[in-house]
């Protein structure tokens, strides 16, 4: 049975990526995912029964920030995968704290990577930084491979350039076999409210259960994003680790659907049970500059793996809205962003 070790675990992907190595059918994971004190539990709690009970789920607590606790797992684990999803991911949130954020995402990621030498072990490691790096596109780069110059455009998007170029170093300098993707907008159920499409979905179903008033706030809805389903991101992450692996190498990776983020919400209104939602610019939701034209070439991976996204657009807007509904029935006193 071949050991994965997910940090970020209880996030939407590390969760979703969890779901998708239990259920493979010709292949077994024993699982060991990083957890901080004060993580949420929310996104694994489906799995609470397989949890450090002898069975393929295992939990240690650590931090990205703490060198001692990573040394302390890196050693007991052994991994033969390393999935590095773990971050502070929120652009905006980055604006504010930038400092934390290269800190978590730059220096947290350098310490993993420390460990993994240090202990003297050779996992797959899988590096996720993200098309932010990208930020700002001129129109003739379009659609973006991997070639393309990096320009971001926020705290958040240098802390993935420096994730980025640190991963690759570690592969060149020290011969860790690291694969770094840069995987463009990708959501679904248990996507954070901090982010646009979720935070559009969670307000709509608020308004369909009559906490709030039937009025979207909202930021940019110019910006163009291709949307992927959660569920194909993690395929691609499995596939990319298992198919052929090729060490120091990196993807451009995302979905096939095309929309600027007033049209996403269209849509979504447009499953409501609710007439007639107005939508409502925020001044809090705007970014001072943004990443407005994100719109990847896949071609590179797609070559190597076969990856394809096989889940479309309108599913995974449906089930984020569908999950939202859910989540609010059972806790109708929810706060909005």
């Amino acid at each position: 049975m071949k050991k994965a070790l997910i940090t970020g675990i209880t996030g939407m992907v590390g969760s979703h990526l969890t779901d998708f190595l239990l259920g493979l059918e010709n292949e077994e994971f024993q699982i060991h995912g990083i957890i901080r004190w004060r993580s949420s539990f929310e996104n694994i709690a489906h799995l609470s029964d397989r949890i450090n009970n002898k069975d393929k789920i295992f939990l240690h607590y650590g931090d990205l920030n703490d060198q001692a606790s990573l040394l302390r797992i890196i050693s007991e684990v052994k991994p033969d995968y390393v999935f590095h999803l773990a971050a502070q991911s929120f652009p905006k949130t980055s604006f504010n704290s930038p400092v934390d954020t290269l800190e978590t995402n730059i220096n947290g990621t350098t310490r993993l990577l420390e460990s993994i030498k240090l202990v003297g072990i050779n996992p797959w490691v899988h590096i996720c930084a993200s098309s932010e790096v990208f930020g700002r596109v001129a129109k003739d780069k379009l659609p973006i491979n991997e070639d393309c110059s990096f320009h971001p455009a926020s705290p958040y998007a240098i802390s993935k350039v420096g994730t980025d170029l640190i991963g690759r170093f570690y592969s060149e300098a020290y011969g860790l076999k690291v694969i770094t993707t840069r995987m463009f907008t990708h959501t679904g159920p248990r996507r954070g409210d901090v982010f646009a499409e979720s935070s559009f979905a969670k307000q709509i179903a608020m308004i369909e259960a009559g906490i709030l008033d039937p009025i979207v706030k909202v930021g940019n809805l110019d910006s163009l994003r291709t949307y992927a389903d959660v569920r194909d991101a993690v395929r691609a992450y499995y596939m990319m680790l298992t198919i052929k692996p090729i060490s120091g190498e990196y993807y451009n990776i995302g979905g096939n659907t095309v929309k600027t983020i007033g049209e996403m919400l269209e849509y979504l209104i447009s499953q409501s049970t609710v007439d007639n939602i107005k939508i409502e610019v925020d001044p809090e939701r705007l970014r001072p500059i943004d990443a407005d034209l994100q719109i990847p070439d896949c071609s590179k991976f797609t070559k190597h793996t076969g990856w394809k996204p096989e889940i479309n657009f309108e599913k995974t807007m449906k089930d984020l809205l569908n999950y939202w509904r859910k989540k609010i029935n059972q806790d109708p006193i929810t706060i909005v962003r």
